[in-house]
């Protein structure tokens, strides 16, 4: 175990894999001597050289379409999107083709392809990168998407994405990456498992990304209040570990579901839908979710705050459940 910030995680995991296989390339914008816009793959050209490590031209749209061409014909190449409203760009190469490669030639064929981007607000970086997609991602049959909250299981999730036969999309909430945590670099983490954050008897609050500790928080404060939330963290949300959150959901009997994308058509939505159509007879009040509003992120500091998922929308979210202890 070795403490590391969640972009060292990264780096760290970006290098191992490198090491082990040497078919793993990356390629992206500034990814090279720059060491990418946050710094992730710092080091990486020089330890590996500029053959594995490539910087591309500004064309998002040419950077996609090319790492789908060389995934299906050996290499693994792992894609860094600077901003995930970038993603908007691939979008032919990762839905029309990454995707549907396997299903379209019997099998015969595989996309083992990364493409890693960062999502969130919190930096005021305005509407046009600070957006969250994992939903319209998530929407596409073929593709697996990722979203660690932990630096620990940014390395796990990554090492498990980069070996993966199928498309990853692995997502990094860019106000993380200063975050520190212990790191094992001995195994990686199966994509479509849920974690337990933290325990508890009387709602399930679940998460991914950044979002999960603000939910951590929102736990501890509810605790004053004789308010046990049990915090999950998804991890995957496509596949999503149903079984997971049935099984909290057994033990709490409510369920608050929370993410910073937008709520509308979100993935909240779906997991909610499952629940009342799987697991109505668990719940004892009505599904809430707590998510942003639909609008654009602002770029103002007062008004993204307002945006935000917050700890007291997610407290108020849990009492309107029906629990009240105090």
């Amino acid at each position: 175990m070795k403490e590391m910030k969640f972009n060292e995680a990264i780096n760290t995991a970006l290098h191992d894999a490198m090491v082990d296989d040497p078919s793993v390339i990356i390629l992206g914008e500034d990814i090279a001597a720059a060491g990418g816009s946050f710094k992730v793959t710092r080091g990486l050209m020089d330890k590996f050289g500029a053959d594995r490590v490539r910087d591309t031209p500004i064309s998002e749209a040419s950077l996609a379409s090319l790492a789908v061409g060389a995934a299906m014909t050996g290499l693994k190449p792992v894609v860094e999107i600077m901003f995930m409203d970038f993603i908007t760009l691939t979008m032919d190469a990762l839905v029309n083709q990454a995707a549907k490669a396997r299903f379209m030639f019997g099998g015969r064929s595989h996309v083992p392809m990364v493409l890693r981007t960062p999502h969130g607000g919190g930096l005021n970086a305005g509407p046009q990168h600070s957006q969250c997609l994992e939903a319209w991602l998530a929407h596409v049959p073929g593709l697996k998407v990722v979203c660690p909250s932990s630096p620990a299981d940014a390395y796990g999730l990554l090492r498990t994405a980069i070996t993966d036969p199928d498309p990853v999309i692995f997502i990094e909430h860019k106000a993380m990456y200063g975050r520190k945590g212990q790191v094992d670099t001995s195994a990686g983490i199966p994509i479509g498992k849920a974690n337990i954050v933290r325990p508890g008897r009387d709602v399930t609050l679940v998460s991914y990304g950044a979002a999960v500790h603000t939910c951590v928080q929102a736990a501890e404060r509810l605790k004053a209040e004789d308010i046990e939330a049990e915090v999950l963290d998804l991890r995957s949300i496509q596949p999503w570990d149903k079984v997971a959150v049935f099984e909290s959901l057994s033990r709490t009997h409510r369920l608050v579901i929370v993410h910073e994308a937008v709520q509308a058509f979100g993935v909240g939505a779906e997991i909610a839908a499952w629940a009342a159509d799987e697991a109505f007879d668990e719940l004892d009040a009505p599904i809430s979710r707590v998510a942003a509003p639909f609008m654009p992120v602002p770029f103002a500091r007062s008004l993204e705050r307002h945006y935000a998922v917050s700890v007291d929308r997610i407290c108020e979210a849990v009492r309107g459940t029906g629990i009240n202890k105090v």
